[in-house]
Protein backbone atom coordinates (compact mmCIF):
# COMPACT_ATOMS: atom_id res chain seq x y z
CA UNK A 1 0.00 0.00 0.00
CA UNK A 2 1.47 3.32 -0.96
CA UNK A 3 0.19 4.79 2.52
CA UNK A 4 1.56 1.98 4.62
CA UNK A 5 4.70 3.10 6.62
CA UNK A 6 5.52 -0.04 7.20
CA UNK A 7 5.70 -0.84 3.75
CA UNK A 8 7.70 2.12 2.70
CA UNK A 9 10.37 1.18 5.55
CA UNK A 10 10.55 -2.28 3.98
CA UNK A 11 10.41 -0.70 0.54
CA UNK A 12 13.38 1.39 1.30
CA UNK A 13 15.78 -1.28 2.60
CA UNK A 14 15.33 -4.42 0.86
CA UNK A 15 15.66 -5.34 -2.94
CA UNK A 16 14.01 -8.33 -4.63
CA UNK A 17 16.61 -11.28 -4.50
CA UNK A 18 16.99 -12.50 -7.95
CA UNK A 19 20.26 -13.51 -9.76
CA UNK A 20 22.33 -11.17 -11.49
CA UNK A 21 24.80 -11.14 -14.93
CA UNK A 22 28.53 -11.58 -13.07
CA UNK A 23 30.47 -8.17 -13.67
CA UNK A 24 31.68 -8.86 -16.91
CA UNK A 25 27.92 -8.67 -18.32
CA UNK A 26 25.52 -6.03 -18.21
CA UNK A 27 25.51 -4.49 -14.59
CA UNK A 28 22.08 -4.90 -13.37
CA UNK A 29 20.64 -7.31 -15.52
CA UNK A 30 18.07 -10.21 -14.10
CA UNK A 31 18.92 -13.89 -15.08
CA UNK A 32 15.93 -16.81 -15.18
CA UNK A 33 16.69 -20.04 -16.04
CA UNK A 34 15.89 -20.26 -19.07
CA UNK A 35 17.70 -19.34 -22.56
CA UNK A 36 17.58 -15.93 -24.15
CA UNK A 37 19.65 -13.25 -25.23
CA UNK A 38 22.31 -12.29 -22.32
CA UNK A 39 25.80 -11.83 -22.37
CA UNK A 40 26.89 -15.11 -20.13
CA UNK A 41 27.04 -18.38 -22.26
CA UNK A 42 25.12 -21.57 -20.90
CA UNK A 43 25.61 -23.91 -23.17
CA UNK A 44 25.66 -25.62 -26.80
CA UNK A 45 22.43 -27.48 -28.76
CA UNK A 46 22.36 -28.29 -32.21
CA UNK A 47 21.15 -25.72 -34.92
CA UNK A 48 17.57 -26.49 -35.74
CA UNK A 49 15.50 -24.57 -39.00
CA UNK A 50 14.57 -21.00 -37.39
CA UNK A 51 17.49 -20.71 -35.14
CA UNK A 52 19.06 -16.96 -35.16
CA UNK A 53 22.10 -17.63 -37.57
CA UNK A 54 23.74 -15.01 -35.41
CA UNK A 55 24.17 -17.81 -32.75
CA UNK A 56 25.94 -20.19 -34.68
CA UNK A 57 29.47 -21.15 -33.67
CA UNK A 58 31.29 -21.60 -37.01
CA UNK A 59 35.07 -23.07 -34.78
CA UNK A 60 32.08 -26.14 -33.07
CA UNK A 61 31.49 -26.75 -36.52
CA UNK A 62 34.88 -27.02 -37.75
CA UNK A 63 35.54 -29.60 -35.45
CA UNK A 64 32.34 -31.45 -35.27
CA UNK A 65 31.12 -30.50 -39.15
CA UNK A 66 27.72 -30.07 -36.79
CA UNK A 67 26.05 -26.94 -37.20
CA UNK A 68 25.82 -25.35 -33.22
CA UNK A 69 24.34 -22.94 -31.51
CA UNK A 70 25.19 -21.07 -28.45
CA UNK A 71 22.78 -20.38 -26.14
CA UNK A 72 23.14 -17.65 -23.41
CA UNK A 73 20.85 -17.25 -20.33
CA UNK A 74 17.80 -15.70 -20.35
CA UNK A 75 17.20 -12.24 -19.41
CA UNK A 76 14.35 -11.20 -16.87
CA UNK A 77 12.60 -7.97 -18.17
CA UNK A 78 11.38 -7.23 -14.91
CA UNK A 79 8.01 -9.42 -15.63
CA UNK A 80 6.59 -10.13 -12.11
CA UNK A 81 3.81 -11.78 -11.35
CA UNK A 82 2.06 -12.34 -7.88
CA UNK A 83 -0.60 -13.94 -7.51
CA UNK A 84 -2.47 -13.61 -3.82
CA UNK A 85 -4.89 -16.34 -2.49
CA UNK A 86 -7.93 -14.63 -1.15
CA UNK A 87 -10.06 -17.13 -0.09
CA UNK A 88 -11.95 -17.17 3.16
CA UNK A 89 -9.04 -18.84 4.95
CA UNK A 90 -6.43 -15.81 4.67
CA UNK A 91 -9.31 -13.80 7.26
CA UNK A 92 -8.63 -16.59 9.83
CA UNK A 93 -7.73 -15.48 13.49
CA UNK A 94 -6.93 -11.78 14.24
CA UNK A 95 -6.43 -9.16 11.35
CA UNK A 96 -2.65 -9.85 11.27
CA UNK A 97 -2.61 -12.52 9.00
CA UNK A 98 -4.76 -10.46 5.91
CA UNK A 99 -2.70 -7.91 6.87
CA UNK A 100 0.50 -9.10 6.33
CA UNK A 101 -0.32 -10.70 3.32
CA UNK A 102 -1.64 -7.70 1.68
CA UNK A 103 1.81 -5.67 2.41
CA UNK A 104 3.79 -8.74 1.15
CA UNK A 105 2.26 -7.89 -2.14
CA UNK A 106 2.06 -4.70 -2.22
CA UNK A 107 5.73 -4.85 -1.23
CA UNK A 108 6.75 -7.15 -4.16
CA UNK A 109 4.70 -5.65 -6.59
CA UNK A 110 6.34 -2.18 -5.72
CA UNK A 111 9.88 -3.71 -5.51
CA UNK A 112 9.36 -5.31 -9.15
CA UNK A 113 8.21 -1.35 -10.30
CA UNK A 114 11.53 0.07 -9.68
CA UNK A 115 13.22 -2.65 -11.08
CA UNK A 116 11.43 -0.84 -14.72
CA UNK A 117 9.07 -3.33 -14.90
CA UNK A 118 5.11 -3.18 -14.84
CA UNK A 119 4.37 -6.06 -12.63
CA UNK A 120 1.22 -7.24 -12.22
CA UNK A 121 -0.78 -8.42 -8.65
CA UNK A 122 -3.27 -10.95 -8.94
CA UNK A 123 -5.89 -11.57 -6.67
CA UNK A 124 -7.51 -14.84 -7.14
CA UNK A 125 -10.93 -14.52 -6.41
CA UNK A 126 -13.84 -16.52 -8.44
CA UNK A 127 -14.29 -13.78 -10.28
CA UNK A 128 -13.00 -15.52 -13.74
CA UNK A 129 -11.34 -14.12 -16.06
CA UNK A 130 -8.91 -12.85 -13.22
CA UNK A 131 -8.17 -9.18 -13.11
CA UNK A 132 -4.81 -7.97 -12.33
CA UNK A 133 -4.11 -5.05 -10.15
CA UNK A 134 -1.11 -2.52 -10.95
CA UNK A 135 0.41 0.80 -8.71
CA UNK A 136 -2.74 2.74 -9.05
CA UNK A 137 -4.63 -0.30 -7.74
CA UNK A 138 -2.87 -1.34 -4.56
CA UNK A 139 -5.17 1.38 -2.60
CA UNK A 140 -8.71 -0.86 -3.63
CA UNK A 141 -6.44 -4.28 -2.93
CA UNK A 142 -6.19 -3.12 0.78
CA UNK A 143 -9.84 -2.73 0.38
CA UNK A 144 -10.66 -5.32 -1.38
CA UNK A 145 -12.41 -8.68 1.37
CA UNK A 146 -11.07 -11.95 1.15
CA UNK A 147 -14.22 -14.27 0.39
CA UNK A 148 -13.15 -16.26 -2.39
CA UNK A 149 -14.71 -19.98 -2.18
CA UNK A 150 -12.48 -21.40 -5.26
CA UNK A 151 -8.74 -22.53 -4.58
CA UNK A 152 -5.26 -22.06 -6.37
CA UNK A 153 -5.56 -25.48 -7.44
CA UNK A 154 -9.01 -25.56 -8.66
CA UNK A 155 -8.47 -22.31 -10.65
CA UNK A 156 -5.28 -24.14 -12.16
CA UNK A 157 -7.26 -26.82 -12.87
CA UNK A 158 -9.46 -24.69 -14.84
CA UNK A 159 -6.53 -22.96 -16.73
CA UNK A 160 -8.14 -19.59 -15.16
CA UNK A 161 -4.65 -18.39 -13.62
CA UNK A 162 -2.90 -15.96 -16.58
CA UNK A 163 0.70 -17.67 -15.89
CA UNK A 164 3.17 -15.61 -18.28
CA UNK A 165 6.45 -17.15 -19.34
CA UNK A 166 9.90 -16.39 -18.27
CA UNK A 167 9.55 -14.21 -15.23
CA UNK A 168 9.01 -13.40 -11.42
CA UNK A 169 5.72 -15.41 -10.20
CA UNK A 170 5.07 -15.64 -6.66
CA UNK A 171 2.42 -16.89 -5.00
CA UNK A 172 1.41 -15.90 -1.50
CA UNK A 173 -1.46 -18.72 0.18
CA UNK A 174 -1.66 -20.35 3.62
CA UNK A 175 -1.92 -23.18 0.90
CA UNK A 176 -4.48 -25.06 3.83
CA UNK A 177 -6.40 -26.77 1.00
CA UNK A 178 -6.89 -30.07 -0.37
CA UNK A 179 -4.34 -30.12 -3.26
CA UNK A 180 -1.38 -32.75 -4.51
CA UNK A 181 2.19 -30.40 -3.58
CA UNK A 182 3.76 -32.09 -6.46
CA UNK A 183 1.43 -31.52 -8.98
CA UNK A 184 0.50 -28.21 -7.90
CA UNK A 185 4.34 -26.61 -7.78
CA UNK A 186 4.56 -28.20 -11.00
CA UNK A 187 1.92 -26.16 -12.84
CA UNK A 188 3.12 -23.20 -11.13
CA UNK A 189 6.36 -23.70 -12.33
CA UNK A 190 5.63 -24.03 -16.05
CA UNK A 191 7.37 -21.38 -17.87
CA UNK A 192 8.59 -19.26 -15.09
CA UNK A 193 11.98 -17.86 -14.75
CA UNK A 194 11.92 -17.86 -11.10
CA UNK A 195 9.30 -19.15 -8.54
CA UNK A 196 8.80 -18.14 -4.50
CA UNK A 197 5.70 -20.15 -2.95
CA UNK A 198 5.01 -17.96 0.31
CA UNK A 199 3.05 -19.35 2.77
CA UNK A 200 1.38 -17.17 5.61
CA UNK A 201 -0.18 -18.84 8.90
CA UNK A 202 -1.29 -17.13 11.66
CA UNK A 203 -0.05 -18.28 15.11
CA UNK A 204 -2.93 -20.26 16.11
CA UNK A 205 -2.69 -22.55 12.45
CA UNK A 206 1.41 -22.89 12.65
CA UNK A 207 1.51 -23.86 16.53
CA UNK A 208 -2.09 -24.18 18.24
CA UNK A 209 -2.31 -25.71 21.56
CA UNK A 210 -4.78 -28.06 23.41
CA UNK A 211 -8.08 -26.01 24.79
CA UNK A 212 -10.23 -28.68 25.14
CA UNK A 213 -13.64 -28.66 23.53
CA UNK A 214 -14.60 -26.44 20.53
CA UNK A 215 -17.27 -25.80 17.66
CA UNK A 216 -14.61 -25.60 14.62
CA UNK A 217 -16.32 -23.41 11.91
CA UNK A 218 -14.79 -23.89 8.44
CA UNK A 219 -13.62 -20.95 6.70
CA UNK A 220 -14.63 -21.80 3.21
CA UNK A 221 -17.55 -23.77 3.57
CA UNK A 222 -19.03 -22.67 6.48
CA UNK A 223 -19.63 -26.52 8.21
CA UNK A 224 -19.49 -27.01 11.71
CA UNK A 225 -17.74 -29.63 13.43
CA UNK A 226 -17.42 -30.27 17.73
CA UNK A 227 -13.78 -31.73 18.37
CA UNK A 228 -11.90 -32.42 21.64
CA UNK A 229 -8.73 -30.43 21.04
CA UNK A 230 -6.28 -32.02 23.34
CA UNK A 231 -2.62 -32.59 22.93
CA UNK A 232 -3.44 -35.67 20.84
CA UNK A 233 -5.30 -33.51 17.90
CA UNK A 234 -2.72 -31.46 18.63
CA UNK A 235 -0.24 -33.42 17.37
CA UNK A 236 -1.93 -34.91 14.75
CA UNK A 237 -2.34 -31.32 12.98
CA UNK A 238 1.03 -30.36 13.15
CA UNK A 239 2.12 -33.52 11.80
CA UNK A 240 -0.21 -33.08 9.00
CA UNK A 241 1.26 -28.89 8.52
CA UNK A 242 4.57 -30.53 8.92
CA UNK A 243 4.43 -33.24 5.90
CA UNK A 244 2.52 -30.37 3.56
CA UNK A 245 5.37 -28.02 4.48
CA UNK A 246 8.08 -31.13 3.86
CA UNK A 247 6.43 -31.69 0.87
CA UNK A 248 6.02 -27.97 -0.66
CA UNK A 249 9.67 -27.53 -0.50
CA UNK A 250 10.34 -30.63 -1.64
CA UNK A 251 8.80 -30.21 -4.50
CA UNK A 252 9.90 -26.54 -4.61
CA UNK A 253 13.72 -27.81 -4.51
CA UNK A 254 12.89 -29.89 -7.45
CA UNK A 255 12.34 -27.19 -10.18
CA UNK A 256 14.11 -25.05 -8.56
CA UNK A 257 12.02 -22.97 -7.07
CA UNK A 258 12.02 -21.20 -3.08
CA UNK A 259 9.31 -21.99 -0.01
CA UNK A 260 9.01 -19.73 2.70
CA UNK A 261 6.50 -20.58 5.55
CA UNK A 262 5.78 -17.19 7.53
CA UNK A 263 4.31 -16.86 10.74
CA UNK A 264 1.47 -13.50 10.57
CA UNK A 265 1.75 -12.26 13.72
CA UNK A 266 5.84 -11.75 13.25
CA UNK A 267 4.49 -8.48 11.29
CA UNK A 268 6.55 -7.71 7.93
CA UNK A 269 9.67 -6.09 9.10
CA UNK A 270 10.83 -9.04 11.01
CA UNK A 271 9.68 -11.39 7.79
CA UNK A 272 11.90 -9.05 5.56
CA UNK A 273 14.97 -8.82 7.97
CA UNK A 274 14.22 -12.92 8.71
CA UNK A 275 12.70 -15.57 7.01
CA UNK A 276 12.49 -13.82 3.41
CA UNK A 277 16.75 -12.43 3.53
CA UNK A 278 17.77 -16.18 4.70
CA UNK A 279 15.39 -17.31 1.82
CA UNK A 280 17.33 -14.69 -0.42
CA UNK A 281 13.64 -13.97 -1.72
CA UNK A 282 15.31 -9.91 -0.72
CA UNK A 283 18.42 -8.48 -0.01
CA UNK A 284 19.24 -5.72 1.91
CA UNK A 285 19.67 -2.34 -0.52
Amino acid sequence: MLRDPIVQRCLDGYQLGLPRIPISGRAGELLGRGTGSSLEFQEYRQYMPGDDIRHLDWAAYARSDQLMVRLYREEISPRTQVFVDTSRSMNTGEQAKPLVTRQLASLFTLLSARLGGQPQLIPLTDDVPLRSVGIDGLEQFYQMPFQAQGTLSELLERQAVPLKPQGLRIVISDFLFPHDPDKLVRMLAAGASVLWVIQILNEWEAKPTAVGGRRLIDAESGGELDLQIDARTVQTYLKRLNLLQTELQRNCRRVNATFVSLTAETGLESICRGELTAAAVLRAA
